[in-house]
């Protein structure tokens, strides 16, 4: 079967990333004798330089870590709302156009940032590298410059007005001598890899490698860098309001605040289990997915398949809305019960649904935002591509393929990054980077890197699971997997997107499961390149959180019957480009050979899996 690259295979290590330069910094220290951690450790700093669109520094990471004979963990890098964040604030400050919601850019929309600490205490606990060893390719990249993809230029020139009259800092990195950045030509952040090495000066007389790492996450936290941070969210920031705004994050709130270790939440189907990040991210949402599930599938890629999905994704989505966040428990072990699904099973029609239905689990009454509410009885529409954290089509209102969207009202949204290595002795990593991307906030001028914006995801209404809350995190998209066979680690994936992170997933998910149970062995490739699809029909996690009930966006690949048919039974179907659905990243090792295998996404023309 034809594949547009191969599944690649090998002994050693392999590594998959939505950016070349980030999968090979990464091989390079599998290479140089570094296990797995080590290597996403160096690629996912490569991919705050080159990927500056798609994520940065300071905002947020999800990690799912299977060291080699122990159990699956969960690393949360998403902050936490800072202290001074309360509904009563932002209610105050009059945010909104008829419904408050948390702007899209700008510094109230800053989460304490979690994405460095996460890294360095994953580098110190699992990496055996020191620190300037993984920060080396990063710093040459940013100091020496890369030659950038097409969409970097082309998301800057989105927001050239922005940065010329309003974010000047920004316009110093991404707009020198008044020109956007252009593939051929070296693009360099001089700021970025002055942070970085200013930051191994200040820590080199620390200790050994676990101290000097830790002297790194106190400079973020309470040095330098923090006191950087903290200047740039009390500066007036036109955001998309229209109006200026400080943000709330202070120095006790960086000072405060570590990444964790928990456990993951995991859901056993057809002798796969699959690991996912709690419900203060949308990772239950695939497993929610699983669970609907019959006994037996459809025909895969037929309407029967294709609908039973959709309609699976639209009650799993529904109950994200009423039951996930970090401001309240979460009755997960009844959302993810065979009682609860067989029920909630019943619900898929033969029809498209074009309602939001959250369940009940456990005879609990469901709440959904007034925002919800009315965007459902009023199906609140908005253009399906490129919405949030966009696939990578073009839209009307989205001129670059798979970059982040500028709307009417000077909105603009950021995509996403990922990382999957596994490393010759078992040891396996799959991280979601997102958030600090150009487009969120100005570049804070001694850092080389801007805020992110993660709290654009919670809610102004108190008494949600996902209410804007100080110290809680705000329900997050990212989404990253690693699922077992037997209860040993097998397979690492993950992808950009969103809200369509964990519907893509599982498409993938599947494909794998069902060419195995037909071939033999992991078709990674096959099951990436296949025909994609997702769904709107819920509320958006990013502003301004429109949805589209019954629609279906499908890439032009897709059998013109099966879009025929899904059209007959209701659904509101949009075709779009041939490669326009996804972005998925994946490696995986066989226990029983020891083969490593690797496969990377084609759409967007710059994600690569390398390996030997």
């Amino acid at each position: 079967m034809f594949t547009t690259r191969p599944t690649l295979q090998g002994t050693f290590g392999m590594v998959s990333s939505t950016h070349w330069l980030a999968s090979q910094s990464a091989m390079a220290v599998l290479e140089g004798g570094g296990n797995a951690y080590d290597a996403a450790v160096a690629g996912a700093f490569v991919l705050h330089v080159v990927e500056p669109h798609l994520n940065g520094p300071a905002g947020e990471v999800p990690i799912l870590l299977a060291p080699s004979g122990g159990a699956v963990r969960v690393l949360c890098g998403q902050g936490v709302a800072p202290a001074g964040a309360t509904v009563a604030h932002y209610r105050g400050l009059g945010l909104g156009l008829g419904l408050d919601l948390v702007p899209g850019t700008g510094p109230l929309a800053a989460a304490v940032p979690g994405a460095f600490d996460a890294w360095m205490v994953l580098l110190r606990d699992h990496g055996t590298k020191s620190l300037a060893d993984v920060l080396k390719y990063a710093i040459g990249y940013a100091e020496h410059g890369h030659a950038p993809v097409e969409r970097v230029g082309e998301t800057v020139e989105t927001v050239r007005e922005l940065f010329e009259t309003e974010w000047t800092s920004s316009a110093e990195v991404y707009l020198p001598g008044g020109k956007a950045p252009s593939p051929g030509e070296l693009l360099r952040n001089p700021a970025l890899a002055a942070t970085w090495k200013r930051l191994l000066a200040e820590t080199a007389g620390a200790g050994d490698r676990e101290a000097r790492i830790e002297a790194a996450r106190e400079v973020w936290r309470s040095g330098f860098i923090a006191e950087a941070l903290v200047r740039q969210a009390g500066q007036p920031t036109l955001d998309t309001s229209g109006e200026r705004h400080t943000g709330t994050l202070t120095a006790a709130d960086l000072a405060g605040w570590s990444a964790t270790y928990e456990t993951p939440v995991s859901y056993d189907w057809n002798g796969w289990t699959v690991c996912k990040p709690g419900p203060w991210s949308q990772g239950p949402v695939l497993l929610q997915q699983l669970a609907l599930l019959p006994p037996e599938l459809p025909r895969y890629a037929s309407a029967d398949y294709v609908h039973l999905l959709v309609e699976g994704c639209k009650l799993a989505m529904a109950d994200r809305e009423a039951w996930y966040g970090d401001a309240a428990d979460v009755p997960l072990d009844d959302l993810l019960s065979d009682g609860y699904n067989t029920a909630r099973r019943a619900l898929v029609g033969e029809k498209a649904s074009q309602d939001l239905r959250p369940g009940s689990p456990g005879g609990r009454t469901p709440r959904l935002c007034a925002h919800a509410r009315v965007a459902a009885a009023a199906q609140e529409g908005f253009d399906a591509l490129g919405v949030g954290e966009p696939t990578v089509a073009e839209s009307p209102t989205s001129p670059v393929p798979g970059e982040p969207e500028v709307t009417a009202d000077g909105t603009t949204r950021g995509d996403t990054c990922h990382l999957d290595v596994v490393d010759r002795w078992g040891n396996m990593v799959s991280a979601t980077p997102s958030g600090g991307w150009l487009q969120s906030n100005p570049v804070v001028p001694e850092l080389g890197f801007p805020l992110g914006t993660r709290l654009q995801m919670a809610w102004l209404e108190e008494g949600l699971p996902n209410s804007l809350t100080p110290g809680r995190r705000p329900r997050t998209t990212l989404t990253p997997s690693i699922a077992l066979r037997e209860g040993v680690p097998v397979m690492a994936f993950g992808t950009p997107g969103g809200d369509q992170q964990d519907q893509w997933q599982l498409h993938f998910l599947l494909a794998v499961a069902l060419r195995a149970r037909v071939r033999g062995g992991l078709d990674l490739q096959g099951a990436i390149d296949a025909p994609n699809w997702h769904n709107d029909s819920f509320p958006g996690s990013f502003y301004p959180r429109g949805m589209r009930p019954g629609s279906v966006t499908v890439e032009s690949r897709t059998d013109p019957a099966v879009v025929g048919e899904l059209r007959r039974r209701g659904h509101e179907v949009t075709v779009g480009g041939p490669w326009s659905e996804g972005r998925l990243c994946a490696v995986a090792r066989d226990p029983e050979t020891g083969v490593l295998s690797a496969a990377a996404n084609p759409r967007g023309m710059q994600g690569y899996a390398v390996g030997r």
